[in-house]
């Protein structure tokens, strides 16, 4: 015990603060997915496509998988929704956008965000149900994944709703 209180008084004051907020640094805000996000961490490592979102689905551009986008948002009175965006709010104020999307194979899908923000699926003039999501807060890379299950290839529309940002950071990656 006194050899243990010898060495802390012997301890320079920088070496003492530098050990004692060692954990605090070390904090990963990404660290609170349970899932394994490596891949979306990578790519939101990488560098985004500028895109403009459709303001309607006639002008909803195609985003391709595994790429990440920084996506350019519209007010939301600019926006006609497909169908009515699945949180209330979303629907009420800030930024919106529509973007479309190939599902070539049947499987689950990630879509994740980088900033608070509403993603709807919509197949067939409505909104699918997610079969789960993650967020980490403090993560901008990304904020927030949920997942869809998709049983056959099809084309679906991406709603965006309810950011407060005039852009979000948006990938998308089959689920391993």
């Amino acid at each position: 015990m006194r050899s243990t209180a010898r060495a802390w008084r012997a301890m320079p004051l920088m070496a003492l603060v530098t050990l004692c907020s060692a954990p605090a640094l070390a904090a990963d805000p990404c660290s609170g997915f349970t899932w394994d996000v490596r891949r979306e961490l990578g790519l939101f490592a990488g560098r985004a496509t500028d895109l403009a979102a459709g303001g309607d689905s006639a002008a909803a551009p195609t985003l391709a998988m595994e790429h990440l986008y920084s996506l350019k948002l519209r007010p939301l009175n600019e926006v006609t929704f497909v169908a009515a965006p699945g949180k209330k709010n979303g629907a009420e104020s800030g930024y919106a956008g529509l973007a479309a999307l190939d599902i070539k194979a049947p499987g689950r899908y990630r879509f994740a965000l980088d900033a608070p923000a509403w993603i709807d699926v919509i197949a067939d003039g409505g909104a699918m149900t997610s079969s789960g999501h993650q967020g980490a807060m403090g993560c901008t890379g990304p904020r927030k994944i949920v997942e869809f299950e998709f049983s056959v290839a099809r084309r679906v529309t991406l709603q965006f709703s309810g950011a407060e940002q005039a852009a979000v950071r948006v990938t998308v990656t089959p689920s391993l």
